[in-house]
Formats: C-alpha cells, structure tokens, sequence
C-alpha cells in the first residue's frame, strides 16, 4: 500500500473511530453475536498474525487455550487510552489465572511502541492496519469503531463482545467465572 493510501486509511479510521468515540465515550455496549459469527471469530483470531512492536511477526495460535482478552485500539482514539490502565491493571490482577490481553493497535507501529512504553503496557501489543480491521469485523465488529474488545474462552470461542469503552468492574465478573 502506498503512502499516500495508508495516510488516507488513517485518516478515514481517525474520523470513524473519533465518532464512534463521542457516541460510545461514557458508556459500554454489549454486541450480541450468533453463534456462528462467535465461533467463527475466535478461528479467524487463532488463524491470525501481526508483527508487535519489535516487528517480529507473532501468530495468535500461541494463546489458544488461555481466557482472551482482545482489544482493538488505537493511540489516537480517546476511549481507547482511558482504558489501558484499567487493561493493564487486569493483566497483573488476572495472569497467575491464565488471562491473556492481546492489543491489536490500528496505528503507526513508531506511535504504538511509544505509546507502550510511556504506557508501561505488561501485555502483548501487536500492530495492523487493513488486517487488523478485517480482523475485527471477523470477530463482530461490524460498525468498525473502536475500542472493540472481545473475551474468548479456553476452547476458543468469543464468549463477549463490547464496542465502546470497557471498564473493568464491568468485566471482571465475566473473567472471573471464565478462569
């Protein structure tokens, strides 16, 4: 993809997900999926790969069997970064029982791993752009807004789908009975 496409495609996921941010900003919406688009997400996100923010590529196959949580962000969205200290809080509060976060950032990867290491973000982080967007429409999200998060069972299923800002006391229930 050209430069000047990629710099358009940003600019078109900016404008959506800053919409998206003012509609969602104080609230959080559950996203009722079928089962089948449940199923089928969470094979789309196990079939997976995006490079993290080293640039090595890493396949998502590597967390299957683990509880999920996935978020779909980017450095740019606002609801997006009121978020991570509470996802980062989660990956230490729920590692030991077998949570893994996995960010999936729609942005410049230089933007990204500045963003995490100002952030101290203690998960993965990967980076994508067209991809990681097909990505989450696989997985449901059908508006294309962010931040889009996903929970996903041990046997690979989307159990939980949130478009909008997540809070953690509003998941933790949910991780709770799933580890």
């Amino acid at each position: 993809m050209s430069n000047l496409g990629k710099l358009l495609l940003y600019a078109a996921i900016a404008f959506g997900a800053i919409a998206a941010g003012v509609i969602f900003k104080t609230q959080q919406m559950n996203v009722q999926l079928s089962g089948a688009v449940k199923q089928a997400g969470g094979e789309a996100f196990f079939a997976a790969s995006l490079p993290d923010i080293e640039g090595n590529l890493q396949s998502f196959s590597q967390w299957r069997g683990n509880v999920l949580l996935v978020n779909f962000w980017a450095t740019w969205c606002m609801p997006c970064r009121e978020e991570i200290p509470e996802l980062i809080e989660a990956q230490d509060k729920f590692r030991e029982q077998g949570l893994v976060l996995v960010g999936i950032a729609i942005d410049q990867k230089e933007k990204v791993e500045a963003f995490s290491k100002e952030f101290a973000i203690n998960y993965p982080v990967v980076v994508g752009d067209v991809e990681a967007f097909s990505l989450a429409e696989a997985m449901g999200n059908t508006q294309g807004a962010l931040p889009y998060t996903v929970i996903i069972n041990r046997d690979g299923e989307i159990v939980d789908a949130h478009l909008g800002r997540i809070h953690l006391d509003k998941v933790e229930k949910r991780l709770k009975s799933l580890l």
